[in-house]
């Protein structure tokens, strides 16, 4: 009898210890991410900007989260950037990150001006989300739009 209660223990101490587990989302402004873009410099980045209040976002999200997983032996580097407002990393953002069971490096841009850090990411940026910017070495690409896998595929292999 004592067997089984001690399986039955750790198994639910294994359940809570799952339970506790979530993504880390940072916050993270321009200059930061800049700098963590910077220091990989032999890395390939997708920075995806998106927000949990955008449908098209959520729908193109698992695309990202797969060619993150597929593709990850080749030094690529997926950031999921949410412009969501910084009051809401607790009650919004971490919530969805977790349901969704995340595992690319996700962030919340923590900047005050919305027209600076959109002109700072790309000029041609109308502000419009889902956007995308794809980084090798000197190589930028910005796409303000939606994807299909095979479209991201697509830019990605572009680089």
């Amino acid at each position: 009898m004592k067997i089984p209660a001690f399986k039955f223990f750790i198994l639910v101490l294994f359940a809570f210890s799952l339970s506790g587990y979530s993504q880390n989302v940072k916050l993270l402004n321009i200059d930061q991410l800049n700098e963590r873009i910077k220091n990989g410099k032999d890395s390939t980045y997708v920075v995806n900007f998106w927000a949990t209040w955008c449908a098209p976002c959520i729908k193109e999200l698992p695309h990202f989260e797969k060619l993150n997983a597929e593709y990850k032996s080749e030094k690529l580097a997926v950031l999921l950037v949410s412009v969501d407002f910084k009051s809401k990393l607790k009650s919004a953002v971490i919530p969805f990150v977790k349901r969704k069971n995340m595992k690319s490096e996700v962030f919340l841009l923590n900047e005050s001006s919305p027209q600076e850090y959109i002109d700072r990411i790309d000029k041609s940026w109308s502000g419009s989300i889902p956007a995308t910017l794809f980084i090798k070495g000197d190589k930028k690409t910005f796409i303000e739009s939606e994807f299909t896998y095979e479209q991201l595929l697509t830019e990605y292999k572009k680089l």
